[in-house]
């Protein structure tokens, strides 16, 4: 009787549930849309953003897992000059904050109006990676006995670093406020200005005049633990970047009358401001310039760099200027990367390759 019962009850059970309708990848889309109560990864719409995800983890790496000894001897030594220690000191002075300020944006104002669940896959990586870059400039800071308020306070005390960052925290003020939605117009030309300013802006230009300066020493043989974990963090920048660029032509793609002449323009604009603090942040940093550096080299540096981002994203070169740094080409570019895990005792695996014996 007892068996009867609890069949009658199943039978019950499933004729009283309703159907599940089914989430198909056609519906999904990177801004606006109701899908977000959870992240629904499967089926796969947006290959893109989970080979980025891939990409990250793989490219998993921790600060304190490289030695800082040589680079303390040196510190210590008369081997760097003042205008190399005032390079070093501005560049980590940048770094510390401007990491933190990407990872606010990425968890306070990106992460909630991106409404695609592999997209939010990759943003919870990439957050834990700037919180990574943050704790890479303490432990260097800690490694070296720096003055911690000297270099975390640089933000508030140094014109050109102060510049960068206000100028990056007001797109963050935008979106963060409480009233603001993407279900206009305005709106989602205002996310997509954020996304701009934080991917081409941030990452893609005001990163790497600090990626050039900082991998000089490292060419040079100085600071080659620092310049190590820079190599970790360009390399982490890198997918960053590229993640941004297909979000924003992703976005573009699907909402292609947000991507007006004028809004096109103001980008532009702001990307030319955007070129123009970095130049004002390289002289500050090499004033009189130092072993095969100067501010004018970066002139041409910070534009060409900032010629590709617009290019990427479908907009017309500004400046026709040429690269420099040719050595930077083989760094930045993923396919050609030495693989920086070399010098390590242990490789990381994927979990089909691990051997337990």
């Amino acid at each position: 009787m007892s068996i009867i019962t609890n069949s009658t009850n199943q039978n019950v059970a499933s004729q009283s549930t309703p159907a599940v309708e089914r989430f198909n990848a056609s519906e999904k889309r990177l801004i606006n849309c109701g899908q977000v109560d959870v992240n629904q990864l499967m089926p796969l719409k947006y290959h893109w953003a989970w080979e980025h995800y891939q990409n990250g983890c793989a490219n998993h790496w921790m600060p304190t897992e490289v030695p800082m000894t040589k680079d303390i001897e040196i510190w210590r030594s008369n081997r760097l000059s003042d205008a190399e220690r005032h390079v070093i000191m501005r560049n980590l002075g940048f770094f510390s904050t401007a990491e933190s300020l990407v990872g606010n944006n990425l968890v306070l104002a990106i992460f909630k109006h991106i409404t695609n669940a592999e997209c939010r896959q990759y943003l919870l990586r990439q957050a834990f990676e700037e919180a990574v870059h943050s704790h890479t400039f303490l432990y260097v800071v800690d490694s070296l006995g720096l003055d911690e308020g000297e270099v975390f306070n640089m933000y508030h005390e140094v014109p050109s670093i102060a510049a960068k960052d206000a100028f990056e925290t007001e797109l963050t003020a935008e979106v963060l406020d409480p009233n603001f939605s993407t279900a206009s117009d305005e709106g989602a030309q205002s996310l997509l200005k954020n996304l701009i300013g934080y991917y081409i802006i941030m990452e893609g230009v005001f990163f790497y005049t600090g990626f050039v300066m900082m991998l000089s020493f490292h060419r040079r043989n100085l600071m080659t633990g620092i310049g190590e974990q820079f190599q970790y963090i360009l390399r982490d920048e890198t997918t960053h970047l590229n993640f941004g660029i297909d979000l924003i032509n992703g976005i573009k793609s699907e909402n292609p009358h947000l991507w007006t002449h004028d809004f096109q323009q103001q980008m532009i604009a702001r990307v030319k401001q955007a070129v123009e603090l970095e130049l004002q942040y390289a002289a500050d940093c090499l004033p009189n310039g130092i072993l095969g550096l100067n501010a004018d080299l970066f002139r041409d540096y910070v534009q060409y760099v900032a010629d590709r981002r617009l290019e990427r994203i479908g907009l017309p070169m500004q400046y026709g200027s040429s690269n420099p740094f040719p050595w930077m080409s083989e760094t930045m570019d993923l396919a050609k990367e030495k693989n920086f895990f070399e010098t390590r005792v242990t490789e990381y695996q994927s979990a089909g390759s691990l051997n337990w014996d």
